[in-house]
């Protein structure tokens, strides 16, 4: 089974046919080939007709490939539909999901064979939508929240400071959404492109919330998002001592040991499984 890392998932403006090329030799997870807030009206269609013919020519390699749509309700979403059904991405971003009833329109427009959607958490409504959105999550083939905290800081019309605390509540919804259903949570973008020490601690933070990774606005935040939402020395070295100690003869039909002092179980087994896998 292929497990793949989304530490980074880098906005790249599908109007810029030098960005999209940059993106091909960038050390991000996930590139994002923006259709909506990046890309002006006036350039709608040809942004478009870039993407298409950029996923079409290839050379992502390993990087997960997925194209954010304009949103339902725009004049711009049935065009941006009909293109992105008809090519090979790994996954559809739509904007402003808020209602299970939005996923289901969005499914009827890809198609059911169509890409899988991941869905932008940025309103209120969405995020008091959590629990039927991830109930609705397998029949419309969801398998990312994404947090989009520019657009719900501004709904909520909160004021936010370097530690987001406004935004701290509906983060961690939007991560036990995802956690309880079993897809990928994504934290949202960081501003402040000349503050490494702010985008740090962002990085921090949603990484203690249990976020995969973050979305990104600049290729200057790759470096400290891959290290941010990757585990230390430290955290490998305690996942490979515990999945050693439950492979040892004598432990092979236990449910719990004790390692270095410390009570481990078997869940704490699947957890450093997985992050090795990762």
């Amino acid at each position: 089974m292929t497990v793949r890392r989304r530490r980074s998932a880098l906005y790249m403006p599908a109007s810029n046919a030098r960005a999209i090329a940059k993106a091909r030799t960038l050390d991000c997870d996930v590139v994002i080939l923006d259709l909506e807030d990046a890309v002006a009206p006036d350039e709608k269609a040809g942004a478009r007709d870039r993407v298409v013919e950029a996923v079409r020519e290839g050379g992502f390699g390993t990087r997960e490939l997925v194209v954010r749509i304009n949103g339902l309700g725009t004049p711009w979403y049935e065009d941006d539909v009909a293109a992105v059904r008809r090519i090979g991405v790994d996954a559809v971003l739509v904007p402003k999901v808020s209602y299970p009833t939005d996923l289901e329109a969005v499914r009827g427009s890809l198609g059911e064979n169509g890409p899988p959607i991941w869905a932008m958490i940025e309103t209120c409504a969405a995020i008091l939508s959590l629990p039927a959105l991830s109930g609705a999550a397998w029949a419309n083939r969801l398998t990312a929240l994404v947090a989009g905290t520019n657009d719900l800081a501004k709904e909520m019309r909160c004021r936010l400071g370097p530690d987001r605390t406004p935004l701290v509540p509906a983060l961690a919804s939007i991560v036990i959404a995802a956690r309880a259903i079993g897809i990928v949570a994504l934290d949202g973008v960081c501003n402040a492109l000349d503050d490494p020490a702010r985008f740090g601690a962002e990085c921090a933070q949603g990484a203690m919330l249990g976020f995969e990774g973050k979305t990104l606005i600049h290729p200057s935040q790759i470096q400290a998002a891959n290290a941010g939402f990757g585990p230390s020395e430290d955290e490998l070295a305690w996942a490979s001592a515990i999945v050693a100690a439950f492979a040892r003869p004598e432990n092979a039909d236990k449910g719990a040991i004790r390692l270095d002092g410390q009570m481990v179980e078997r869940l704490h087994l699947a957890e450093a499984e997985a992050m090795l896998a990762r």
